[in-house]
Parts: structure tokens; C-alpha cells; sequence
């Protein structure tokens, strides 16, 4: 089964929603500011979605903006950024998707389509 964790005022998160849809895909709907993924899960999340735990960051959100990330993040730990993540939906990218095995973080819709299209 595939974990979307999303936002569902979220325009990015609707068009993945719809593009899982299509490919006929099963998805339980996580709102990521409500419920955010734990600090594990997030380092699974990051692993299988090969990218660096930077990406996981929302650098458009509001948070990330009234928090200052911008100049601290290059100097938090990856252990910090996740325990940061973790405690506040808000700063991360999405949507993030995973079945456990892989995932995607936000809507680049090639690599999007492609991870979700079986």
C-alpha cells in the first residue's frame, strides 16, 4: 500500500493525487501537517527516494521562510534537519510518497509518472 503524506490545500498535492488516480494506484492519504512522518520514517523516505536530506526541506513554505531556514540549514546535521522535519509538517517537501520500497518527494512528474505508474 502507498503512503501519501500531503496537503490537501495543497494545488502540487492534488495534481499527484489525481496523477495516482489515473495510474489506478491504492493510497492512504496522510495530512503531513497534521500527522508528520516520524524521524525514521524520513530517513527511509530520503534513502529510497535517493535524494539529499536538503531536498526534503519546503524552501517556498511559510515556516521555512519565518523560521530563517535559508541560512541555517546548511549548517544543521542531517540527524538536526530530521528531528526538525519531524516536529513540523510544514517544512517538508511534498508530496512524499512511499509503498515501502521507494519513494518521491514533491511532483517532478517524470520521475513522479514513472515511480507510479505499475
Amino acid at each position: 500500500m502507498i503512503t501519501f503524506y500531503g496537503y490537501k490545500k495543497c494545488s502540487t498535492c492534488r495534481k499527484a493525487e489525481k496523477a495516482l488516480d489515473k495510474a489506478g494506484c491504492d493510497y492512504a492519504f496522510v495530512d503531513i501537517t497534521e500527522k508528520p512522518p516520524s524521524k525514521s520514517r524520513l530517513k527511509r523516505i530520503q534513502s529510497q527516494a535517493a535524494v539529499p536530506v536538503r531536498k526534503l526541506f519546503n524552501t517556498s513554505g511559510e515556516q521555512y521562510k519565518a523560521l530563517g531556514l535559508k541560512d541555517k540549514v546548511a549548517a544543521l546535521s542531517d540527524d538536526q534537519a530530521f528531528d526538525l522535519l519531524s516536529k513540523n509538517g510544514r517544512l517538508i517537501k511534498r508530496p512524499l510518497v512511499t509503498d515501502g520500497k521507494k519513494a518521491t518527494v514533491g511532483l517532478d512528474e517524470k520521475i513522479f509518472g514513472t515511480t507510479w505508474s505499475d
